[in-house]
């Protein structure tokens, strides 16, 4: 028996029984779907950390202060970094490329008869761009002239301009910080908020000498971090290394001793992450194929059901010249229909509900931004196992069928 016919006595056998080969075929188109969906979640996921990580800067360390035991208290040590490891860093780190120190303050910005009380006001070197990946929307950043002069001047995030300035031209003019004029030199490009609400953009840099003896009043060289990028994502882990046995030296602390500062590496934060989005992706899935052994099983009642039904047909066509492997074929053929069509319409099913999911997390979440993402490959995949399934499960019901007595079947009623 021709290939292509037994197809087409496949697909007439299941139409004559349109409602029982939908309802069989449920439990794959549930568990494709589940399938599809978790997936293509677990990419988009996975993806909005990428970009949330990017953010922050490519390639980037930060060097904090340690922890110090004081009057049995555990507190942050903040006199623990300084100018000179900046300088140390620079000249010799050959797996850094760019490093900032970086000086917080607070205070409240006034422009004219507006005020804002930002979320970040940073002192920085020259290489914070760098460091950041962050490029400016317009005018210049900060330069060594600035910070050995100990100007005033400031760059501005874009929620800064905003606020302060609404459609008017900033660069130029003067804010006050602290009553201080600062004078506006750059614009920073818009960066966005990130997944847990906070404003990137919500910033004003400006030299680290004049934040730490203007708004500060700070004695001394002293930085609350410094951050440090490598050229690319393969030298972060030397650059931390590095980093971390200058410091250790230039501090006189042994590789035995706990050291008074920590580094912290968004490459080992990103490759984290990843590993436990693949986590949570791989066990929603696993728990989600279940649902395909419940529709293979629901394949297998069917087609013994159907081998029952068709009996006497089944010993007509042997009679007539069928051979055993002609019966076989046709079962798996029919057995493979069903669970492949419910593939596709499982991938179909699993596509609109990873849409419909990452628009109602958006609309939740306005902050997070989830992007939309089909995974091809874990739909080829899902056809691919929904039709290993009907091979599986129908193989048994399509080995009895062959294995009838042709005369026993005749007799059957």
């Amino acid at each position: 028996m021709k290939f292509w016919l037994t197809v087409r006595i496949a697909i007439r056998a299941l139409s004559k029984n349109r409602l029982r080969a939908g309802l069989t075929i449920l439990g794959i188109v549930i568990g494709i779907a589940a399938v599809t969906a978790m997936v293509s979640l677990g990419q988009s996921a996975s993806k909005l950390v990428e970009s949330q990580l990017e953010t922050l800067g490519t390639n980037m360390l930060a060097v904090l202060p340690g922890a110090m035991q004081r009057g049995g208290i555990r507190t942050i040590d903040a006199g623990s970094l300084d100018i000179s490891d900046v300088d140390a860093i620079r000249s010799s780190c050959p797996a850094v490329n760019a490093v900032s120190p970086l000086v917080s303050a607070g205070a409240q910005v006034v422009y004219r008869n507006a005020n804002w009380n930002p979320k970040s006001i940073f002192g920085v070197g020259v290489d914070y761009q760098v460091v950041r990946s962050w490029n400016l929307a317009g005018g210049s950043f900060l330069s060594e002239r600035d910070i050995s002069s100990t100007n005033t001047v400031c760059v501005l995030g874009q929620t800064v301009v905003r606020e302060l300035f609404q459609s008017e031209n900033p660069i130029g003019r003067s804010v006050r910080i602290k009553n201080i004029p600062f004078q506006v030199i750059g614009v920073l490009e818009a960066k966005g908020v990130s997944m847990f609400g906070q404003d990137h953009d919500d910033i004003i840099v400006l030299p680290h000498t004049t934040a730490a003896k203007r708004l500060r009043s700070r004695a001394g060289s002293g930085v609350d971090a410094i951050l440090v990028s490598s050229p690319s994502s393969n030298l972060a882990q030397t650059a931390a290394k590095e980093v971390e046995a200058l410091l250790r030296d230039r501090h006189g602390i042994g590789p035995d001793r706990e050291p008074d500062f920590r580094v912290q590496s968004t490459t080992e934060i990103a490759q984290m992450l990843r590993i436990i989005m693949g986590t949570i992706t791989i066990m929603l899935t696993a728990i989600a194929a279940i649902s395909l052994v419940v529709g293979g099983v629901g394949i297998m009642n069917i087609m013994l059901v159907s081998v029952a039904e068709r009996t006497r047909e089944i010993g007509i066509r042997m009679a007539i010249g069928a051979k055993s492997k002609d019966i076989l074929r046709q079962f798996l053929i029919e057995a493979v229909l069903l669970s492949s069509m419910g593939g596709m319409f499982g991938i179909a099913l699993g596509t609109v509900g990873a849409a419909g999911l990452t628009m109602l997390v958006n609309w939740l979440t306005p902050t997070a931004s989830w992007p939309y993402m089909v995974s091809i490959e874990a739909a080829i995949v899902s056809l691919v196992f929904s039709a290993l399934i009907g091979v599986f499960f129908g193989y048994y019901p399509a080995r009895r069928a062959s294995h009838l007595d042709p005369i026993d079947a005749l007799r059957y009623e």
